[in-house]
């Protein structure tokens, strides 16, 4: 083992893997629905949208790289399908699903109560202000009342605009809020009926589209899901994992030339599915242009028109957050200045979304500011007075930040808040966080209701304060559930470490909450100990340095390529971290950029079983004791060791915990664990940890995506590397991919950000 006589020299070349790290965040958390070929799955165990994660994660699988303003290039992909048995669901939900339509109804309800209420905040499909001028303008466009191109990113569209539009109401007040019943968990769902997977496997084999995604077209499109594909045979794309060039020849052999590349069905189809590769990307919603040069790209006649229809049409909605000017005057604002007079880069954007992240972000916004305007509650004066008591204390929202030694901070607020009488709740990404954290539940487990104290009978949580930890982990959709579950009066303390990979999910939730500077914000001053807490703190301010490491917390092993990459891997796991450091494999993890590639997680779960625990892969590619990584929902992972497998599907062990995987969801949500991604390793740390950056994974790496990987390791770090100035470069040079979303400004128009 190489002693850290060096710092971190960086790597170079992309590694084969899924793409850019949001392109891979997308792939990796759902396990990644790929086959065991590597070729990409069409169609997961998970919602669609950002939940869907259908990106391959490697380049064996389709490169379905994204650009930076988060459009998809184009590219061909492969027509395989996972291994489902047509019509034979399992009886019950699984874990994933039942989250799901648990989801799915109380966004509905939330709705259901903002209608209900006095002074409603318009989300979702009921748009107002600018969102209704937009619409209508795009619908006179249709009808031929107005010029084409009246609005669409036009400099004026801004300002002009904001002069008949009415400011957003605030916030509706707190009092006598009507709550949503949390759905329990559901026990089972129908199949398909014989009859309608037989008419969709017909439809689809005349359209010469594979027969193993008859289940998954069945439950998509429901009982008339035959007639729906003869009658618009783009719908195929609504199936995960389908790709536009898949839909076109499908279309092509069952309408011949009654179709074409302009066809309206085609054009409202290919946006919906852009926005939803876009919420792959963390993208809740995209610029308008964005979309039209999509359009353009697959060959759509006239872009303009067509999106100009489909919007008319209500396929997708329509925004223009953010139209307050800072410095405007109040006068000029109702009037309108003189086109002449405007500065065109003050134009605000046109987005385009779909109505779920729409909702969801609009309910998150209303939810966090009626915490927000939440005032002082004195039965916190009986405390100590540490700077985050007295926020808490004066505020019903706060935001903390702090990397992993600062996590102590909140979880002694909840103390202090049980000492004082009041209902406490801190809850974790992971069952890992809840490990280093204990007494904490998990965020999916408090809104399943299986962790936690509970609802009251309006069906808010039942409790005075709840401490989210890891809270960039939370995507929008998650947020909005949680936030609007918090009881009128209640005190919620979002906290994490802003250097981290942000959510799997669509939204940007923590960053956004930040960015507005709607509550106040608490920054621990506890550092992380330690080298490698040293080189972590260096990391997030963009620089990597040399540390001392005397005890060989640190250790830089160089390799020139992949195949050496692999064997010092194993070599570190199996023999030297165990020898240097006492660490045994079990507690060592192993982290890489992407699935694919010569040194990908399947090559070193390859290698590593072979040394570790070799077998012939008995249980479907799996042996007892194998580690593994379950996914059973995403953005979880959940890592664990295979103990036996039999009819009812693989059990494993996850953390004490039994877990049984039902046979036909194995493929799809459960690989070897022995090495991850950092993106599955969030939230997540281990005794130690070996970061493995061979010579293609350059243009994978950006600053939170090292921030978290070297970060994950508790008492030792080693850094196997092929590259030479990359991961510098990373650091100082790639802080993020920016995504594209509204909570920031529609919180800014709620409440006025804090100075």
């Amino acid at each position: 083992m190489t002693a850290p006589s060096e710092g971190p020299q960086p790597p170079t070349a992309a590694e084969e893997q899924a793409g850019p790290p949001a392109e891979d965040r997308a792939a990796e958390t759902a396990a990644d629905g790929e086959t065991a070929d590597g070729t990409a799955a069409v169609g997961e165990a998970a919602d669609g949208g950002a939940e869907a994660q259908s990106t391959p994660a490697d380049g064996d699988a389709e490169a379905e790289s994204a650009s930076e303003d988060g459009q998809p290039a184009s590219g061909t992909a492969g027509t395989g399908a996972p291994g489902t048995t047509d019509g034979e669901e399992a009886a019950k939900l699984s874990e994933a699903e039942a989250e799901l339509a648990a989801q799915r109804e109380l966004r509905a309800r939330i709705e259901q109560r903002k209608a209900e209420k006095e002074g409603p905040i318009p989300s979702g499909t009921k748009l107002s202000g600018q969102t209704a001028d937009l619409l209508a303008a795009v619908r006179a466009v249709e009808s031929g009342e107005k010029p084409s191109g009246a609005f669409f990113d036009s400099p004026r569209s801004g300002k002009a605009s904001a002069a008949a539009t009415a400011p957003r109401r605030p916030a509706p007040g707190p009092a006598e809020p009507v709550r949503p019943r949390i759905p329990g968990p559901q026990t089972g769902r129908r199949a398909a009926a014989p009859e309608t997977v037989e008419a969709v496997r017909s439809v689809l084999v005349e359209g010469g589209a594979p027969e193993t995604l008859t289940a998954q077209v069945a439950e998509s499109l429901g009982e008339q899901a035959a007639g729906m594909l003869r009658e618009n045979p783009w719908q195929l794309l609504s199936v995960p994992g389908v790709r536009p060039e898949q839909a076109d020849g499908f279309a092509r052999a069952l309408l011949g030339d009654g179709c074409g590349p302009g066809d309206e069905r085609r054009t409202a189809a290919l946006v919906t599915w852009q926005l939803e590769r876009a919420a792959l990307l963390g993208h809740t919603a995209l610029e308008s242009s964005a979309v039209r040069s999509a359009l353009a790209e697959r060959s759509v006649p006239d872009p303009d028109e067509a999106l100009q229809q489909v919007i008319a049409e209500g396929a997708v909605l329509v925004f223009q957050d953010g139209l307050a000017q800072e410095g405007a005057d109040e006068g000029e604002a109702e009037t309108g200045a003189p086109p002449g007079e405007e500065a065109a880069e003050q134009a605000v954007p046109v987005l385009l979304g779909l109505d779920r992240y729409a909702l969801a972000e609009e309910s998150l916004a209303d939810s966090l500011a009626r915490l927000a305007k939440t005032g002082a509650d004195a039965r916190w004066e009986a405390a100590e007075p540490t700077d985050l008591v007295r926020a808490v204390a004066a505020s019903g929202l706060v935001a903390h930040t702090g990397g992993e030694a600062s996590r102590a901070e909140p979880a002694q607020l909840a103390e202090a808040a049980t000492a004082l009488g009041l209902r406490a709740v801190v809850a974790v990404h992971s069952e890992d966080g809840g490990r280093r954290l204990g007494g904490a539940v998990t965020v999916s487990g408090l809104l399943a209701g299986t962790e936690g104290p509970g609802r009251d009978q309006d069906g808010a949580f039942a409790l005075d304060l709840l401490v989210v930890l890891d809270a960039p982990q939370l995507d929008v959709e998650t947020a909005a559930m949680l936030v609007e579950s918090m009881p009128d009066g209640g005190r919620l303390v979002l906290s994490g470490d802003p250097a981290l990979l942000a959510s799997a999910g669509a939204g940007r939730v923590f960053g956004d909450l930040l960015a507005a500077r709607v509550c106040p914000q608490i920054a621990s001053r506890t550092p992380d100990p330690g080298p490698i807490g040293e080189l972590v703190s260096g990391i997030g301010i963009g620089e990597l340095s040399q540390v001392e490491a005397p005890g060989k917390e640190v250790v830089i092993v160089p390799v020139r390529d992949a195949g050496e990459a692999v064997h010092r891997t194993v070599q570190l796991v199996a023999d030297s971290v165990p020898r240097a450091i006492g660490v045994p494999p079990a507690d060592t993890q192993v982290i890489t950029v992407g699935h694919g590639g010569s040194a990908g997680t399947r090559a070193l779960n390859a290698a590593l079983k072979q040394r570790l625990n070799p077998g012939p892969g008995r249980f479907g590619g799996f042996d007892p004791g194998d580690r593994v990584a379950y996914v059973p929902s995403p953005g979880r992972t959940r890592p664990g060791t295979v103990v036996s497998a039999d009819t009812e599907g693989l059990h494993l062990d996850c953390a004490g915990a039994a877990v049984v995987v039902p046979k036909e969801q194995v493929e799809s949500t459960v690989r070897h664990g022995w090495a991850m991604t950092a993106h599955q390793a969030t939230g997540m740390r281990w005794p130690a940890a070996v970061v493995v950056l061979p010579g293609d994974a350059a243009q994978g790496l950006s600053r939170p995506w090292v921030y978290t990987a070297f970060s994950r390791g508790e008492r030792h770090l080693s850094v196997v590397h092929g590259v030479d100035q990359a991961l510098p470069r990373a650091v100082a040079e790639v802080p993020t991919q920016e995504r594209t979303t509204r909570l920031r400004p529609l919180l800014e128009g709620l409440l006025a950000p804090t100075p």
